[in-house]
């Protein structure tokens, strides 16, 4: 009897302890979660290794603490800041109608401006003062899941220019931190060698992501820092459709694709991919290196069209596109990747369904209205016997 009690009350202890441990397991997956913050921006500081890293986060009014939000991570562009950034993305503005967190990290490199910075891209920047940047994104992102309730598998991000490239770098360095991602003119996927016949590629052995991923890239054709057709700064070199390519390869994607053209703008789309994602890209005929803006004309006029506009008379029969050619990248990236696991990835009218003209798909073809930015799925041969890498790039931001 006494051996039956002495058990039953050493069981009960064990079950306490274990509650105990539950316990403690539950508040660590609510880190976070539980207080509630103002809306607005907030300041962020964190250590890694032995450098004080900073970063700015936008917490919408709907925040509350207690409901699990969405992240996305805005990178700034070189020399820009994390504040400029989200004025020139407006993720901040999209968050607050839409009810998630934005969080913009700040590169280790100062920019040519007063105030500005810019990232230390792995294997293409070679400047004094540049950190670990891969190791710093590693850290926001814990940081973030700390500070704030969120849901750990809702968490995306979205870089521009130079913080395309490092967001590139990221993903390709075997991060698996981000559900999504979108590039606005920075599309990278390795860094770039050159072959002995003078072709430009990406070197498959500086991008090894730990999975497929869910892409939506923007491309300017005019973009003169970031050529859309390759070449550039020795950290550019392969273009757009080169870089678009491969990532089709890895992500596993079948068949050509999808594309479409309508106002100057060409929306393509590959939907059938590895675990279940997508790339979905806009390319732009007159698109600079400039974040791109909506056009109100259209705006005016697709209004119209609609019978939203008093007294204005419907401009055009035609038949309407599939997709909206009036592109705001931060809500539609946002669209993206809310609807990344559903059959509506980009908030089209109707599925696209013009093939890829796989003539076009050439780094040196020339481009014309009808068929500029047409995207391709075709095989990238690889550079062997290279000649020449753009690795270190010396000053190059």
């Amino acid at each position: 009897m006494r051996l039956g009690i002495s058990f039953f009350h050493a069981l009960v202890r064990l079950t306490a302890t274990g509650a105990v441990f539950l316990g403690a397991a539950a508040v660590a997956q609510a880190a976070g979660c539980g207080t509630a913050l103002d809306s607005g921006y907030h300041d962020v500081s964190l250590t890694v290794g032995d450098q004080v890293r900073h970063g700015v986060s936008y917490i919408p009014p709907s925040y509350d603490g207690a409901k699990k939000m969405a992240v996305v991570f805005d990178l700034h562009g070189s020399n820009s800041f994390p504040r400029g950034q989200m004025r020139r993305s407006s993720w901040d503005k999209v968050a607050e109608r839409e009810g998630f967190i934005v969080f913009a990290p700040q590169g280790s490199l100062d920019g040519s401006m007063p105030g500005t910075f810019a990232w230390n891209v792995p294997g293409v920047t070679s400047r004094e003062g540049g950190q670990d940047e891969v190791a710093f994104l590693r850290a926001a992102v814990e940081k973030v899941k700390q500070d704030y309730c969120v849901d750990p598998a809702r968490i995306f991000a979205s870089g521009y220019s130079g913080g395309g490239r490092m967001l590139s770098a990221y993903l390709c360095s075997g991060a698996s931190d981000f559900a999504a991602a979108g590039f606005v003119n920075s599309l990278r996927v390795g860094v770039p060698v050159e072959s002995r016949d003078g072709k430009w590629a990406p070197d498959p052995s500086t991008c090894t992501p730990a999975k497929p991923v869910s892409i939506m890239a923007f491309a300017g054709i005019k973009d003169e820092a970031n050529p859309y057709a390759g070449g550039g700064k020795p950290y550019w070199q392969y273009g757009f459709k080169t870089a678009l390519q491969r990532w089709t390869q890895l992500d596993g994607c079948k068949g050509n694709g999808t594309a479409e053209t309508a106002d100057g703008v060409t929306f393509g789309l590959y939907d059938t991919c590895h675990s279940g994602v997508r790339i979905a890209t806009y390319e732009f005929a007159n698109g600079s290196h400039d974040w791109p803006r909506p056009n109100s004309k259209a705006a005016v006029i697709a209004a119209a069209s609609d019978g939203k506009a008093a007294g204005v008379m419907k401009v055009s029969t035609a038949k309407k596109p599939g997709f909206n050619p009036n592109v705001d990248p931060a809500p539609r990236m946002w669209d993206f990747f809310r609807k990344a696991d559903a059959t509506d990835l980009v908030a089209t009218a109707a599925p696209p369904a013009t093939k890829v003209n796989a003539s076009v798909c050439g780094e040196g073809a020339s481009v014309t209205d009808t068929v500029e930015g047409t995207t391709c799925s075709s095989t990238i041969s690889q550079p062997t016997d290279q000649r020449r890498s753009g690795l270190g790039a010396k000053g190059a931001l």
